[in-house]
């Protein structure tokens, strides 16, 4: 199957040509909930990791942020409850509701497990695997032809309270010996340990961030959404970032929606150039019940968030990498 963005409202270039200008391409990765082999690009599945290279850790130990601390496989049983339980409502047509049984094997709301485990190594997770010849705007070093996004799934408060991530490309063909499974961390923040997906890419064409645009421009644009706002008999109108420009959700390239924070310089801490968008993890795959960003395959009762992670109250993260060079360390940006 397939996963096809619904048309915008309107070809926004029409009014405004000169935004060709301020165009890119990106890939829509449409993760949905499946079973990815290490062959796949996917979302939180398995990676294609050679054997005999080491498993990368994250050993910041206590300077994590800690909240409340899960293991994998709790964390992994809570959502096959959950998921039972709505299965069994849709079946039926009954209200979703939990059986006693099922409340029984789920963690209380305020439990944790104990913060020590933090000062042992914590193994990253994959966060996704793309290969370059499902992914249009695939990024990568000259022979590639596997990015894969690793994270630890504990808050970085250096970081901005995110997932501090690394990245990793590579030769799918160097790797003759794979690692059979990937050591998992003691302990996970769940929100970002993802439910293994595999993807459905999309290219479509994104316009740049308003408060990015030049300021003549960005000021038209703005004038022509409050004018469309009064005559329509929608009471938000037609939104330019969120209707025309921006895509949400999971995407390799376009451009990052700086609506929580405005737009602050993102540059390589290694030579100092300004950083170029690689890779969006989103909190959902569209905006509200209604949101027109929804694929047309999906139906309107699908959940919006198929990969279960969360980035902040439901921000994206959005992962750059500086054009000078693929070895210098990534950045991110909570969004």
């Amino acid at each position: 199957m397939t996963r096809t963005t619904p048309p915008r409202p309107l070809d926004i270039t029409e009014l405004f040509p000169e935004l060709r200008e301020h165009s890119a391409t990106a890939t829509r990765l449409h993760p949905r909930p499946g079973m990815p082999t290490a062959a796949d690009s996917s979302v939180g599945g398995p990676l294609l990791w050679p054997a005999d290279e080491a498993w990368p850790v994250c050993i910041d130990g206590d300077a994590h942020y800690i909240f409340r601390l899960r293991t994998p496989s709790t964390v992994r049983r809570s959502r096959e409850i959950y998921a039972a339980a709505q299965a069994r409502a849709d079946a039926t047509g009954t209200r979703y509701a939990l059986t006693d049984e099922e409340r029984a094997q789920l963690p209380g709301l305020d439990f944790s497990e104990p913060h020590s485990l933090v000062n042992q190594p914590i193994s990253l997770v994959p966060v996704a695997q793309l290969y370059r010849r499902d992914v249009p705007d695939f990024t990568g070093p000259d022979g590639a032809d596997l990015l894969q996004v690793l994270w630890c799934p504990l808050d970085h408060p250096e970081e901005g309270y995110n997932p501090r991530v690394r990245l990793y490309w590579r030769q799918s063909a160097d790797v003759s010996r794979p690692l059979a499974a990937a050591p998992e961390p003691p302990v996970v923040n769940d929100s970002y340990l993802p439910t293994p997906c595999v993807v459905y890419p999309e290219q479509i064409r994104e316009y740049q961030y308003g408060g990015l645009l030049p300021e003549e421009l960005d000021a038209r644009i703005t004038a022509w959404e409050e004018e469309t706002e009064e005559e329509s008999d929608d009471e938000e109108g037609i939104d330019y970032q969120f209707d025309l420009s921006l895509a949400p959700g999971w995407k390799v390239g376009g451009f990052a929606n700086w609506s929580l924070t405005d737009p602050h310089p993102v540059d390589c801490t290694e030579c100092g150039t300004a950083m170029t968008l690689l890779f969006t993890a989103d909190s959902g795959e569209w905006h509200g019940s209604g949101g027109s960003w929804r694929p047309v395959e999906d139906p309107a009762e699908a959940p919006p968030n198929p990969t279960d992670v969360s980035i902040g109250r439901g921000y994206a993260l959005y992962i750059f990498r500086c054009p000078v060079s693929f070895d210098h360390p990534p950045a991110t940006a909570m969004q």
